[in-house]
């Protein structure tokens, strides 16, 4: 019997997640089916105890439903409760297990894929909502020098820095003005075509800019050009955290970078 997992969101049909998780189980050889599923916004719960009653092994969960999964699950691996949010599903005997990917994914690519050092260097990141909170305890893991927290409202990072703690620091998008060699955008400015008040300072020629919207060339990624950085999108993130959620499922780890060169084309 083919096993069935899907996508959770709203909206939901720009999810490039079926297409990537069909191409990782045609690679490995997986009895599974993977859909995108429009749940109502006062009705996530629902839909996932529905798409359960079904026969549903596993899902991911997409914008807005992360900090609501969180609440789903019934238990929770420690990245989710570091995240405070929920990426991922997994449906069995025991209930719903609760896990996050994100932060996984994003290391992932830049440490494999684009072969960024993480170790003793330091990284800045911009936003302090559920996008930055993911990835803040992988990103420690791999310590740097420093991570800086940067958001619009200073009191946000500041409530991050307090909760990870081990040298985050905070502080608002104004009062930076030294350079990184890692600046991380996970702010929504790039999902309304919009630049976070940066300064150019903060880039040099040897600094990675990584916006973790993929598929156009935003302001910031422009920006960080413009003053000398190299750049790259989140197009690889998206791929290595859903390889990270298909090894949770399945047992298997997928190759991700023919998925990810498709994708680019």
């Amino acid at each position: 019997m083919t096993d069935r997992y899907a996508v959770f969101g709203h909206p939901i049909a720009h999810s490039k997640s079926p297409q990537i998780h069909t191409a990782f189980a045609r690679q490995t050889g997986q009895d599974m089916r993977y859909e995108a599923i429009l749940a109502p916004l006062d009705g996530f719960a629902a839909s996932v105890a529905q798409f359960i009653a079904a026969g549903g092994r596993g899902a991911n969960v997409t914008v807005p439903f992360k900090e609501e999964a969180f609440k789903l699950a019934s238990r929770l691996s420690p990245r989710a409760q570091r995240a405070g949010a929920v990426n991922t599903l997994v449906f069995d005997a025991d209930g719903i297990l609760g896990d996050n990917t994100d932060g996984a994914g994003l290391v992932a690519d830049l440490t494999r894929n684009l072969r960024c050092t993480l170790a003793d260097q330091r990284v800045l990141l911009l936003g302090a909502g559920g996008a930055a909170r993911g990835v803040i305890g992988p990103l420690l893991d791999q310590r740097p020098t420093a991570l800086v927290v940067a958001n619009r409202t200073v009191r946000r990072a500041e409530e991050l820095a307090e909760l990870f703690g081990r040298g985050v620091r905070a502080c608002g998008l104004d009062a930076l003005d030294t350079p990184f060699d890692l600046v991380v955008n996970a702010t929504a400015a790039s999902l309304a075509g919009d630049l976070p008040p940066l300064s150019p300072r903060v880039f040099t020629a040897d600094t990675l800019a990584y916006d973790m919207m993929y598929g156009r060339d935003t302001p910031f990624l422009g920006f960080a050009r413009a003053h000398g950085a190299a750049t790259a999108d989140g197009l690889g993130m998206l791929v290595e955290q859903a390889a990270e959620a298909f090894h949770l499922w399945r047992g298997v780890r997928p190759d991700t970078a023919p998925v990810i060169a498709n994708l680019r084309t």
